[in-house]
């Protein structure tokens, strides 16, 4: 059965679609179908170009969809390269493709490894029986300085920040035409007050999407594991003047009636906070 994300395209210059919302490890069943249990993956459309953001296990139907849109050319970013956020690219089907091109880009790594390597990894016995050459798509490979500011298409800027996980991370804020998406996952709030980091990013924002892994209440027993709560977002969308607050990367401990009450009480204390489900389209 399709995707219900992929019945419909958003008549819209510029949208975010998600594909994988949950964190740290996929989750199947029937307690995560309002919701959905694939690991991080969003698809951004800036006025005809594509963007992809981590490719967790959301990616593979994200790629069973972009097969009737071939010949691809798109960019896609990765805020870090734990397993959840990688997991889907070797089942990602447009990379197997050589009329599809695709720049892949990461800002966390440091010079002794890039990011073709991490992937490279990924696919390599005894723990994938392909190699990343199997591809047959035109890869390019970028490892870009956190921090730096991206311009990966006309029209198009992509500004990043250093984000508070370990092994590191990176957030992104996408701007096309006069509006802005942030994608801010896999990060841990600071004890002495709000990130500035992330402040700075996401200033003004329409959309931010942010690691809402726990509650505040649960923090306390995973402090150091680095992730934030959803009240922690919260508190950033107020002080940075953010439109829509997207709570993200659920645990995978919290089923479909424990997001219904996170839900619940998020728009009671912030009218307009949305809970990130699969196939959900937002438009800035």
């Amino acid at each position: 059965m399709a995707h219900p994300a992929a019945q419909t395209k958003p008549d819209a210059p510029f949208f975010v679609r998600f594909w994988g919302v949950r964190g740290s490890i996929a989750c199947p069943g029937s307690d995560y179908v309002r919701y959905g249990g694939n690991t991080s993956c969003l698809e951004m459309r800036c006025g005809g170009h594509m963007l992809i953001f981590d490719g967790g296990t959301g990616l593979r139907e994200f790629g069973e969809m972009l097969m009737k849109e071939a010949p691809i050319d798109a960019d896609m970013f990765f805020t870090h390269t734990h397993l959840d956020h990688i997991n889907g690219v070797p089942f990602f089907r447009p990379l197997f493709d050589k009329q599809n091109r695709f720049t892949i880009s990461a800002g966390h790594l440091d010079e002794t490894i890039g990011l073709r390597a991490v992937l490279g990894q990924l696919m390599e016995a005894p723990i994938f029986p392909v190699p990343l050459e199997v591809f047959g798509s035109d890869m390019t490979f970028c490892d870009f300085e956190v921090g730096d500011t991206l311009t990966p298409r006309p029209g198009l800027t992509v500004r990043t920040a250093q984000l508070n996980h370990p092994n590191e991370a990176t957030g992104y804020r996408v701007m096309h035409g006069g509006k802005s998406i942030c994608y801010v996952t896999d990060t841990e709030h600071r004890k002495d007050g709000p990130d500035q980091n992330i402040l700075s990013l996401i200033e003004g924002a329409d959309i931010f999407i942010y690691d809402a892994t726990y509650t505040d209440d649960e923090y306390p027993n995973y402090a150091g594991w680095g992730h934030s709560t959803w009240q922690e977002g919260m508190r950033l969308a107020e002080a940075a003047g953010v439109k829509t607050y997207v709570i993200f990367h659920h645990d995978p401990g919290h089923d479909d009636a424990f997001m219904d009450k996170v839900a619940k009480a998020a728009k009671r204390a912030r009218p307009g906070t949305v809970v990130a489900r699969e196939g959900m389209v937002l438009i800035p």
